[in-house]
Protein backbone atom coordinates (compact mmCIF):
# COMPACT_ATOMS: atom_id res chain seq x y z
CA UNK A 1 0.00 0.00 0.00
CA UNK A 2 1.20 3.50 -0.72
CA UNK A 3 2.25 5.56 2.26
CA UNK A 4 3.17 8.74 0.43
CA UNK A 5 0.21 10.71 1.84
CA UNK A 6 0.80 9.84 5.46
CA UNK A 7 1.63 12.40 8.13
CA UNK A 8 4.69 12.30 10.36
CA UNK A 9 5.14 9.24 12.52
CA UNK A 10 3.37 9.40 15.84
CA UNK A 11 0.74 11.99 14.86
CA UNK A 12 -2.91 10.94 15.25
CA UNK A 13 -4.86 10.99 12.01
CA UNK A 14 -6.38 14.42 11.39
CA UNK A 15 -9.09 12.88 9.23
CA UNK A 16 -12.38 11.49 10.50
CA UNK A 17 -12.29 7.89 11.71
CA UNK A 18 -13.60 5.16 9.48
CA UNK A 19 -17.21 4.11 10.06
CA UNK A 20 -17.38 1.57 12.90
CA UNK A 21 -13.92 2.45 14.24
CA UNK A 22 -13.61 2.10 17.99
CA UNK A 23 -13.79 5.59 19.57
CA UNK A 24 -11.08 4.84 22.15
CA UNK A 25 -8.71 3.07 19.76
CA UNK A 26 -5.90 5.61 20.20
CA UNK A 27 -6.26 5.57 23.99
CA UNK A 28 -6.15 1.77 23.86
CA UNK A 29 -3.09 1.93 21.62
CA UNK A 30 -1.27 4.21 24.09
CA UNK A 31 -1.97 1.79 26.96
CA UNK A 32 -0.78 -1.20 24.93
CA UNK A 33 2.36 0.62 23.79
CA UNK A 34 3.18 1.45 27.43
CA UNK A 35 2.87 -2.25 28.25
CA UNK A 36 5.03 -3.14 25.25
CA UNK A 37 7.59 -0.59 26.43
CA UNK A 38 8.02 -2.54 29.67
CA UNK A 39 9.24 -5.42 27.53
CA UNK A 40 11.28 -3.29 25.13
CA UNK A 41 13.02 -1.43 27.94
CA UNK A 42 13.60 -4.58 29.96
CA UNK A 43 15.47 -6.00 26.99
CA UNK A 44 18.13 -3.30 27.41
CA UNK A 45 17.74 -1.87 30.92
CA UNK A 46 19.65 -4.80 32.39
CA UNK A 47 22.71 -4.13 30.22
CA UNK A 48 23.79 -1.03 32.13
CA UNK A 49 23.32 -2.81 35.44
CA UNK A 50 25.23 -5.97 34.45
CA UNK A 51 28.53 -4.95 36.10
CA UNK A 52 26.65 -4.09 39.32
CA UNK A 53 24.69 -7.35 39.16
CA UNK A 54 27.91 -9.27 38.66
CA UNK A 55 29.48 -7.68 41.73
CA UNK A 56 26.35 -7.89 43.86
CA UNK A 57 25.52 -11.54 43.15
CA UNK A 58 29.00 -12.84 42.35
CA UNK A 59 27.93 -13.74 38.79
CA UNK A 60 30.46 -14.87 36.19
CA UNK A 61 30.55 -14.04 32.46
CA UNK A 62 28.26 -16.90 31.40
CA UNK A 63 25.76 -16.04 34.16
CA UNK A 64 25.72 -12.42 33.02
CA UNK A 65 25.00 -13.57 29.47
CA UNK A 66 22.20 -15.77 30.78
CA UNK A 67 20.71 -12.83 32.68
CA UNK A 68 20.07 -11.28 29.27
CA UNK A 69 19.50 -14.44 27.22
CA UNK A 70 17.10 -16.13 29.68
CA UNK A 71 14.64 -13.28 29.22
CA UNK A 72 14.89 -13.47 25.45
CA UNK A 73 14.61 -17.25 25.35
CA UNK A 74 11.61 -17.28 27.68
CA UNK A 75 10.07 -14.66 25.44
CA UNK A 76 10.85 -16.47 22.20
CA UNK A 77 9.68 -19.84 23.52
CA UNK A 78 6.20 -18.60 24.44
CA UNK A 79 5.53 -15.96 21.79
CA UNK A 80 3.98 -18.05 19.04
CA UNK A 81 1.53 -19.93 21.23
CA UNK A 82 0.69 -16.66 23.00
CA UNK A 83 -0.37 -15.20 19.65
CA UNK A 84 -2.67 -18.16 19.07
CA UNK A 85 -4.06 -17.85 22.61
CA UNK A 86 -5.09 -14.29 21.81
CA UNK A 87 -6.79 -15.40 18.60
CA UNK A 88 -8.53 -18.24 20.44
CA UNK A 89 -9.53 -16.75 23.81
CA UNK A 90 -9.57 -13.02 23.13
CA UNK A 91 -6.70 -10.55 22.96
CA UNK A 92 -7.84 -8.32 25.82
CA UNK A 93 -7.98 -11.00 28.56
CA UNK A 94 -4.73 -12.60 27.37
CA UNK A 95 -3.04 -9.18 27.26
CA UNK A 96 -4.14 -8.31 30.80
CA UNK A 97 -3.02 -11.72 32.06
CA UNK A 98 0.42 -11.13 30.57
CA UNK A 99 0.70 -7.74 32.24
CA UNK A 100 -0.14 -9.22 35.63
CA UNK A 101 2.39 -12.04 35.24
CA UNK A 102 5.03 -9.54 34.16
CA UNK A 103 4.54 -7.60 37.39
CA UNK A 104 4.95 -10.75 39.49
CA UNK A 105 8.07 -11.88 37.59
CA UNK A 106 9.59 -8.39 37.91
CA UNK A 107 9.08 -8.53 41.66
CA UNK A 108 10.79 -11.94 41.76
CA UNK A 109 13.74 -10.53 39.78
CA UNK A 110 14.03 -7.56 42.14
CA UNK A 111 14.23 -9.83 45.20
CA UNK A 112 16.49 -12.57 43.72
CA UNK A 113 19.09 -13.73 46.30
CA UNK A 114 21.53 -15.21 43.76
CA UNK A 115 22.33 -15.42 40.03
CA UNK A 116 20.44 -18.69 39.53
CA UNK A 117 17.24 -17.28 40.99
CA UNK A 118 17.62 -14.10 38.94
CA UNK A 119 18.09 -16.08 35.71
CA UNK A 120 14.96 -18.15 36.45
CA UNK A 121 12.93 -15.03 37.28
CA UNK A 122 14.16 -13.35 34.10
CA UNK A 123 13.03 -16.36 32.05
CA UNK A 124 9.57 -16.14 33.65
CA UNK A 125 9.53 -12.42 33.00
CA UNK A 126 10.24 -13.12 29.34
CA UNK A 127 7.37 -15.62 29.16
CA UNK A 128 5.00 -13.05 30.68
CA UNK A 129 6.10 -10.41 28.18
CA UNK A 130 5.54 -12.93 25.38
CA UNK A 131 1.94 -13.35 26.49
CA UNK A 132 1.16 -9.63 26.20
CA UNK A 133 3.17 -8.45 23.18
CA UNK A 134 1.49 -10.38 20.31
CA UNK A 135 -1.87 -9.05 21.47
CA UNK A 136 -0.56 -5.52 20.94
CA UNK A 137 0.50 -5.99 17.32
CA UNK A 138 -2.55 -8.08 16.43
CA UNK A 139 -4.90 -5.53 18.04
CA UNK A 140 -3.39 -2.77 15.91
CA UNK A 141 -4.32 -4.82 12.85
CA UNK A 142 -7.98 -4.94 13.86
CA UNK A 143 -8.46 -1.62 15.69
CA UNK A 144 -7.11 0.58 12.86
CA UNK A 145 -7.96 0.73 9.19
CA UNK A 146 -5.30 0.75 6.49
CA UNK A 147 -5.04 4.54 6.49
CA UNK A 148 -4.30 4.81 10.23
CA UNK A 149 -2.42 1.54 10.60
CA UNK A 150 0.81 2.92 9.15
CA UNK A 151 0.77 5.69 11.76
CA UNK A 152 0.25 3.43 14.76
CA UNK A 153 2.91 0.98 13.53
CA UNK A 154 5.25 3.94 13.01
CA UNK A 155 4.68 5.05 16.61
CA UNK A 156 5.27 1.50 17.80
CA UNK A 157 8.44 1.14 15.70
CA UNK A 158 9.79 4.47 16.89
CA UNK A 159 9.19 3.49 20.52
CA UNK A 160 10.96 0.16 19.91
CA UNK A 161 14.01 2.01 18.64
CA UNK A 162 13.98 4.58 21.43
CA UNK A 163 13.47 1.92 24.09
CA UNK A 164 16.92 0.43 23.49
CA UNK A 165 18.69 3.63 24.51
CA UNK A 166 16.02 4.62 27.04
CA UNK A 167 16.49 1.29 28.80
CA UNK A 168 20.24 1.75 29.03
CA UNK A 169 19.82 5.30 30.41
CA UNK A 170 17.10 4.30 32.87
CA UNK A 171 19.16 1.34 34.03
CA UNK A 172 22.08 3.64 34.76
CA UNK A 173 19.99 6.22 36.58
CA UNK A 174 18.15 3.68 38.73
CA UNK A 175 21.33 1.76 39.56
CA UNK A 176 23.26 4.88 40.58
CA UNK A 177 20.24 6.38 42.33
CA UNK A 178 20.23 3.40 44.72
CA UNK A 179 16.72 4.14 46.00
CA UNK A 180 16.12 2.50 49.41
CA UNK A 181 19.56 0.94 49.02
CA UNK A 182 18.19 -1.42 46.34
CA UNK A 183 20.79 -0.53 43.70
CA UNK A 184 20.31 -2.58 40.52
CA UNK A 185 17.19 -4.23 41.96
CA UNK A 186 15.28 -1.01 41.28
CA UNK A 187 15.39 -1.65 37.52
CA UNK A 188 13.02 -4.57 38.02
CA UNK A 189 10.92 -3.18 40.89
CA UNK A 190 9.90 -0.13 38.82
CA UNK A 191 7.84 -2.37 36.52
CA UNK A 192 5.36 -3.22 39.28
CA UNK A 193 3.57 0.17 39.61
CA UNK A 194 3.64 0.67 35.83
CA UNK A 195 1.98 -2.71 35.29
CA UNK A 196 -0.73 -1.89 37.84
CA UNK A 197 -1.58 1.33 35.98
CA UNK A 198 -1.70 -0.55 32.66
CA UNK A 199 -4.04 -3.14 34.18
CA UNK A 200 -6.44 -0.43 35.35
CA UNK A 201 -6.47 1.60 32.14
CA UNK A 202 -6.41 -1.47 29.89
CA UNK A 203 -9.49 -2.89 31.60
CA UNK A 204 -11.33 0.38 30.94
CA UNK A 205 -10.15 1.31 27.44
CA UNK A 206 -9.14 -1.78 25.46
CA UNK A 207 -12.10 -3.20 23.53
CA UNK A 208 -12.93 -6.87 23.73
CA UNK A 209 -15.29 -9.10 21.85
CA UNK A 210 -13.26 -9.76 18.69
CA UNK A 211 -14.15 -12.78 16.58
CA UNK A 212 -12.27 -15.75 18.03
CA UNK A 213 -10.56 -18.53 16.13
CA UNK A 214 -11.58 -22.14 16.63
CA UNK A 215 -9.62 -25.36 16.85
CA UNK A 216 -7.06 -26.90 19.16
CA UNK A 217 -3.74 -25.29 20.00
CA UNK A 218 -0.68 -27.50 19.57
CA UNK A 219 0.73 -27.55 23.12
CA UNK A 220 3.12 -30.43 22.38
CA UNK A 221 4.43 -28.59 19.35
CA UNK A 222 5.05 -25.50 21.44
CA UNK A 223 7.10 -27.53 23.92
CA UNK A 224 9.16 -28.86 21.01
CA UNK A 225 9.62 -25.30 19.75
CA UNK A 226 10.72 -24.04 23.17
CA UNK A 227 13.16 -26.92 23.64
CA UNK A 228 14.58 -26.36 20.15
CA UNK A 229 15.32 -22.67 20.78
CA UNK A 230 17.00 -23.44 24.10
CA UNK A 231 18.99 -26.27 22.47
CA UNK A 232 20.37 -23.82 19.90
CA UNK A 233 21.35 -21.05 22.33
CA UNK A 234 22.53 -23.15 25.31
CA UNK A 235 25.72 -24.53 23.73
CA UNK A 236 26.58 -21.10 22.30
CA UNK A 237 26.43 -19.43 25.73
CA UNK A 238 28.06 -22.25 27.70
CA UNK A 239 30.45 -23.49 25.01
CA UNK A 240 33.35 -21.15 25.75
CA UNK A 241 33.42 -22.00 29.47
CA UNK A 242 33.26 -25.74 28.68
CA UNK A 243 35.86 -25.80 25.90
CA UNK A 244 33.29 -26.17 23.08
CA UNK A 245 32.51 -29.88 23.73
CA UNK A 246 31.05 -32.21 21.12
CA UNK A 247 27.74 -32.48 22.99
CA UNK A 248 27.20 -28.76 22.48
CA UNK A 249 27.48 -28.98 18.71
CA UNK A 250 25.22 -32.05 18.65
CA UNK A 251 22.65 -30.25 20.77
CA UNK A 252 22.73 -27.23 18.47
CA UNK A 253 22.24 -29.42 15.39
CA UNK A 254 19.38 -31.26 17.11
CA UNK A 255 17.67 -27.96 17.85
CA UNK A 256 17.81 -26.85 14.21
CA UNK A 257 16.60 -30.23 12.94
CA UNK A 258 13.73 -30.22 15.45
CA UNK A 259 12.50 -26.85 14.15
CA UNK A 260 12.50 -28.11 10.57
CA UNK A 261 10.78 -31.35 11.58
CA UNK A 262 8.11 -29.47 13.54
CA UNK A 263 7.19 -27.33 10.53
CA UNK A 264 7.04 -30.33 8.19
CA UNK A 265 4.98 -32.49 10.57
CA UNK A 266 2.48 -29.69 11.25
CA UNK A 267 1.96 -29.23 7.51
CA UNK A 268 1.42 -32.97 6.94
CA UNK A 269 -0.95 -33.34 9.89
CA UNK A 270 -3.01 -30.31 8.91
CA UNK A 271 -2.83 -28.70 12.38
CA UNK A 272 -5.57 -26.07 12.75
CA UNK A 273 -3.25 -23.52 14.38
CA UNK A 274 0.30 -24.49 13.36
CA UNK A 275 3.14 -22.88 15.26
CA UNK A 276 5.20 -22.56 12.08
CA UNK A 277 2.62 -22.33 9.26
CA UNK A 278 4.10 -23.05 5.85
CA UNK A 279 1.64 -20.67 4.18
CA UNK A 280 3.19 -17.71 5.99
CA UNK A 281 6.76 -18.66 5.14
CA UNK A 282 5.85 -18.88 1.46
CA UNK A 283 5.19 -15.14 1.47
CA UNK A 284 8.39 -13.39 0.43
CA UNK A 285 7.64 -10.33 2.56
CA UNK A 286 7.14 -12.42 5.67
CA UNK A 287 10.14 -14.74 5.29
CA UNK A 288 12.56 -12.02 4.26
CA UNK A 289 11.31 -9.77 7.06
CA UNK A 290 11.88 -12.51 9.61
CA UNK A 291 15.51 -12.86 8.55
CA UNK A 292 16.06 -9.11 8.71
CA UNK A 293 14.47 -9.04 12.17
CA UNK A 294 16.64 -11.94 13.37
CA UNK A 295 19.92 -10.45 12.17
CA UNK A 296 19.07 -6.89 13.21
CA UNK A 297 18.35 -7.73 16.83
CA UNK A 298 21.23 -10.18 16.98
CA UNK A 299 23.68 -7.44 16.12
CA UNK A 300 21.94 -4.92 18.36
CA UNK A 301 21.63 -7.03 21.52
CA UNK A 302 25.07 -8.56 21.28
CA UNK A 303 26.88 -5.29 20.69
CA UNK A 304 24.97 -3.34 23.34
CA UNK A 305 25.87 -5.93 25.99
CA UNK A 306 29.55 -5.71 25.07
CA UNK A 307 29.55 -1.92 24.66
CA UNK A 308 28.05 -1.12 28.07
CA UNK A 309 30.45 -3.51 29.83
CA UNK A 310 33.38 -1.92 27.96
CA UNK A 311 32.25 1.57 28.95
CA UNK A 312 31.98 0.74 32.67
CA UNK A 313 34.62 -1.92 33.31
CA UNK A 314 37.04 -0.85 30.60
CA UNK A 315 36.67 2.93 30.51
CA UNK A 316 35.54 3.73 34.05
CA UNK A 317 32.14 5.18 33.17
CA UNK A 318 29.49 5.17 35.88
CA UNK A 319 26.14 3.54 34.96
CA UNK A 320 24.58 6.99 34.50
CA UNK A 321 27.44 8.22 32.30
CA UNK A 322 27.14 5.11 30.13
CA UNK A 323 23.40 5.63 29.84
CA UNK A 324 23.75 9.30 28.95
CA UNK A 325 26.21 8.45 26.20
CA UNK A 326 23.67 6.06 24.69
CA UNK A 327 21.20 8.96 24.35
CA UNK A 328 23.19 9.84 21.22
CA UNK A 329 22.00 6.59 19.68
CA UNK A 330 18.41 7.39 20.66
CA UNK A 331 18.82 10.89 19.23
CA UNK A 332 19.67 9.48 15.82
CA UNK A 333 16.43 7.50 15.82
CA UNK A 334 14.47 10.62 16.82
CA UNK A 335 15.96 12.44 13.82
CA UNK A 336 14.99 9.78 11.28
CA UNK A 337 11.64 8.58 12.69
CA UNK A 338 9.43 11.49 11.49
CA UNK A 339 10.56 11.16 7.88
CA UNK A 340 10.47 7.38 7.55
CA UNK A 341 6.79 6.94 6.65
CA UNK A 342 6.94 9.41 3.77
CA UNK A 343 10.31 8.09 2.53
CA UNK A 344 9.01 4.51 2.39
CA UNK A 345 5.98 5.70 0.43
CA UNK A 346 8.26 7.26 -2.19
CA UNK A 347 11.27 4.93 -2.20
CA UNK A 348 9.94 1.61 -0.88
CA UNK A 349 12.43 -0.99 0.27
CA UNK A 350 15.36 1.22 -0.76
CA UNK A 351 14.87 3.03 2.56
CA UNK A 352 15.40 -0.20 4.50
CA UNK A 353 18.48 -1.09 2.45
CA UNK A 354 19.86 2.37 3.14
CA UNK A 355 19.07 1.91 6.85
CA UNK A 356 21.21 -1.22 7.03
CA UNK A 357 24.11 0.51 5.30
CA UNK A 358 23.84 3.59 7.53
CA UNK A 359 23.81 1.43 10.67
CA UNK A 360 26.88 -0.43 9.46
CA UNK A 361 28.60 2.90 8.80
CA UNK A 362 27.71 4.23 12.25
CA UNK A 363 29.10 1.18 14.02
CA UNK A 364 32.20 1.33 11.81
CA UNK A 365 32.75 4.83 13.22
CA UNK A 366 32.30 3.51 16.77
CA UNK A 367 34.74 0.69 15.97
CA UNK A 368 37.33 3.22 14.80
CA UNK A 369 36.83 5.31 17.95
CA UNK A 370 37.22 2.32 20.28
CA UNK A 371 40.49 1.33 18.58
CA UNK A 372 41.94 4.72 19.50
CA UNK A 373 40.51 4.81 23.03
CA UNK A 374 42.77 5.31 25.98
CA UNK A 375 43.20 2.89 28.84
CA UNK A 376 40.72 4.77 31.07
CA UNK A 377 37.66 6.90 30.37
CA UNK A 378 38.05 7.95 26.78
CA UNK A 379 36.08 11.05 25.89
CA UNK A 380 32.50 10.57 24.77
CA UNK A 381 32.68 12.83 21.71
CA UNK A 382 34.69 10.47 19.47
CA UNK A 383 31.90 7.92 20.00
CA UNK A 384 28.88 10.23 19.67
CA UNK A 385 28.85 10.77 15.86
CA UNK A 386 28.93 7.04 15.16
CA UNK A 387 26.12 6.37 17.64
CA UNK A 388 23.98 9.12 16.11
CA UNK A 389 24.51 7.76 12.59
CA UNK A 390 23.72 4.21 13.75
CA UNK A 391 20.52 5.51 15.40
CA UNK A 392 19.47 7.19 12.14
CA UNK A 393 19.98 3.89 10.35
CA UNK A 394 17.92 2.08 12.97
CA UNK A 395 14.96 4.36 12.28
CA UNK A 396 15.21 3.83 8.53
CA UNK A 397 15.43 0.05 8.86
CA UNK A 398 13.31 -1.18 11.75
CA UNK A 399 10.44 1.35 11.94
CA UNK A 400 8.84 0.42 8.57
CA UNK A 401 9.71 -3.28 8.78
CA UNK A 402 6.80 -4.31 11.04
CA UNK A 403 4.14 -2.76 8.79
CA UNK A 404 5.67 -4.15 5.60
CA UNK A 405 5.71 -7.69 6.98
CA UNK A 406 2.41 -7.83 8.87
CA UNK A 407 0.45 -6.04 6.16
CA UNK A 408 0.87 -9.17 4.04
CA UNK A 409 -0.74 -11.40 6.66
CA UNK A 410 -4.46 -12.38 6.62
CA UNK A 411 -6.44 -11.15 9.63
CA UNK A 412 -7.12 -14.69 10.83
CA UNK A 413 -3.41 -15.37 11.19
CA UNK A 414 -2.47 -11.97 12.60
CA UNK A 415 -1.85 -13.20 16.15
CA UNK A 416 0.24 -16.18 15.13
CA UNK A 417 2.19 -14.14 12.60
CA UNK A 418 2.89 -11.45 15.21
CA UNK A 419 4.19 -14.14 17.53
CA UNK A 420 6.51 -15.60 14.89
CA UNK A 421 7.79 -12.16 13.92
CA UNK A 422 8.49 -11.19 17.51
CA UNK A 423 10.07 -14.59 18.14
CA UNK A 424 12.64 -13.76 15.48
CA UNK A 425 13.39 -10.54 17.37
CA UNK A 426 13.89 -12.23 20.72
CA UNK A 427 15.62 -15.34 19.41
CA UNK A 428 17.88 -13.15 17.30
CA UNK A 429 18.72 -11.12 20.39
CA UNK A 430 19.56 -14.27 22.35
CA UNK A 431 21.77 -15.52 19.52
CA UNK A 432 23.49 -12.16 19.30
CA UNK A 433 24.20 -12.12 23.03
CA UNK A 434 25.57 -15.65 22.76
CA UNK A 435 27.70 -15.14 19.65
CA UNK A 436 28.93 -11.55 20.05
CA UNK A 437 29.11 -12.00 23.82
CA UNK A 438 31.43 -14.95 23.32
CA UNK A 439 33.55 -12.94 20.90
CA UNK A 440 33.79 -10.15 23.47
CA UNK A 441 34.54 -12.28 26.54
CA UNK A 442 36.96 -14.53 24.68
CA UNK A 443 39.05 -11.47 23.76
CA UNK A 444 38.73 -9.85 27.21
CA UNK A 445 42.05 -11.41 28.26
CA UNK A 446 43.74 -9.16 25.68
CA UNK A 447 42.04 -6.10 27.17
CA UNK A 448 38.46 -4.86 26.93
CA UNK A 449 39.33 -2.38 24.18
CA UNK A 450 40.57 -5.22 21.98
CA UNK A 451 37.43 -7.16 22.91
CA UNK A 452 34.99 -4.38 21.95
CA UNK A 453 36.81 -3.82 18.64
CA UNK A 454 36.22 -7.44 17.66
CA UNK A 455 32.57 -7.31 18.84
CA UNK A 456 31.96 -4.18 16.75
CA UNK A 457 33.17 -5.95 13.60
CA UNK A 458 30.48 -8.59 14.08
CA UNK A 459 27.82 -5.90 14.50
CA UNK A 460 28.99 -4.16 11.31
CA UNK A 461 28.74 -7.45 9.44
CA UNK A 462 25.22 -8.03 10.78
CA UNK A 463 23.92 -4.73 9.39
CA UNK A 464 25.60 -5.18 6.04
CA UNK A 465 23.79 -8.54 5.88
CA UNK A 466 20.52 -6.80 6.78
CA UNK A 467 20.98 -4.42 3.84
CA UNK A 468 21.46 -7.36 1.49
CA UNK A 469 18.45 -9.26 2.87
CA UNK A 470 16.21 -6.21 2.38
CA UNK A 471 16.51 -6.69 -1.39
CA UNK A 472 14.28 -9.75 -0.93
CA UNK A 473 11.44 -7.58 0.44
CA UNK A 474 8.72 -6.25 -1.89
CA UNK A 475 9.64 -3.02 -3.64
CA UNK A 476 6.62 -1.37 -2.02
CA UNK A 477 4.63 -1.99 1.16
CA UNK A 478 2.10 -4.74 0.64
CA UNK A 479 -1.60 -3.88 0.90
CA UNK A 480 -4.02 -5.88 3.00
CA UNK A 481 -5.32 -7.94 0.12
CA UNK A 482 -2.25 -8.36 -1.99
CA UNK A 483 -0.25 -11.55 -2.16
CA UNK A 484 2.98 -10.30 -0.72
CA UNK A 485 5.02 -11.89 -3.49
Amino acid sequence: MSTSSRTAAGAPSPTAPAPGAHPKRWAAAVVMIIAALMDMIDGSIVNTALPSIGRGLGAGAAQLQWTVSAYMLGFASALIIAGHLGDRYGRKPVFLTGVGLFALASLASATAPGPGTLIAARALQGVAAAVLLPQVLASFRTLFDEKERGKVFAVYGAMAGLAVAAGVLLGGVLTDWNLFGWGWRTIFAVNVPVALVVLALGTAWIPGGQERARGRIDLVGNLVLAASLVAIVLPLVQGRDNGWPLWGWLLLAAGVLALVALSVLEARRGVAHPLLPVALFRKAAFSAGLLVQLVFYGGMSGFMLAFTIWLQNGQGYTPVQAGVLMVAFSGGTILSAPMVDDLVGRLGRTVLVLGGLVMAGGFAWVHHATQHAGAQHTGAWPLVPGLVVAGIGLGLLIIPLVNIVLSAVPDGLAGGASGIFSTAQQFGGALGVAVIGNVFFSRAGHGLTDAISHAALWAIGAYLLCAVLCFALPRRAVGDRTSGA
